[in-house]
């Protein structure tokens, strides 16, 4: 019987037009069987903390005032082995040049969805991806991305991809980390530092990473495993 694998994918700033050139895909990935126990522990981080269990974890709540929470969070997932992490950032998206290729951008979408995704998706394994709910689109999005998923993997018997399924966030507490990874990659790669408890938080990452979180990881790296992205979709 096939191990089973579970991801929890976030993206930020992937629209073509919004208020950053900056675009993060990512997942946290983990043993499916393993999940609820997962979830149970980071219920309990945020009970420590004296916040409630159905605390929605995000990139956009970090601050000072909770620094300690977040850097707990952090520190859990680097502490259990069976947590990882993997990321593709766009660092300027004004510079893709879609008609180039004779595409639009939703097609870019899809294909560096499959770039970030092609790396840890073990094809001995059946893998079940989850997306959080973003907009009205979030259906076709994943009924899309399993399509291009499944060709891209010759995957015609549906072994490997098991399922792609839109969740939502504050509902699922690895679907909140990822956000809080991607949201400190995006925030670092856009050299903000207007927020000290967020520039706390990346210190601590790169850190426990040992990364400087600013280049490419190598190819094979399991914990935390960064692509900056590149290639002739630039003009």
């Amino acid at each position: 019987m096939r191990e089973m694998l579970s991801y929890y994918c976030d993206e930020s700033c992937h629209l073509e037009n919004d208020d950053s050139n900056v675009m993060v895909i990512g997942a946290v990935y983990c043993p499916s069987a393993l999940r609820k126990q997962i979830f149970t522990r980071i219920r309990e981080i945020k009970i420590a903390h004296h916040l409630s269990p159905s605390f929605e974890i995000k990139w956009n709540k970090v601050s000072s005032s909770k620094i300690d929470f977040y850097k707990q969070i952090i520190d859990y997932f680097f502490d259990d082995d069976d947590l990882r992490f993997r990321a593709l950032i766009v660092p300027d998206k004004s510079k893709l040049n879609h008609s180039k290729f004779s595409q639009t951008h939703d097609d870019f979408y899809y294909k560096i969805y499959f770039d970030m995704l092609k790396v840890v998706l073990n094809p001995e394994c059946s893998n079940s991806i989850y997306l959080d709910i973003k907009d009205t689109k979030s259906q076709e999005k994943v009924d899309k991305l399993c399509e291009v998923l499944r060709s891209n993997h010759y995957d015609y018997k549906q072994e490997i991809i098991k399922k792609v399924q839109n969740i939502r966030s504050e509902e699922v507490e690895l679907l909140q980390v990822t956000d809080l990874l991607i949201g400190a990659l995006g925030y670092l790669h856009r050299g903000l530092k207007g927020n000290q408890g967020k520039m706390d938080l990346i210190a601590r990452i790169q850190k426990r990473s040992g990364y400087s979180l600013m280049k490419n990881t190598l190819f094979q790296e399991k914990k935390i495993n960064i692509l900056i992205w590149k290639s002739n979709y630039e003009e």
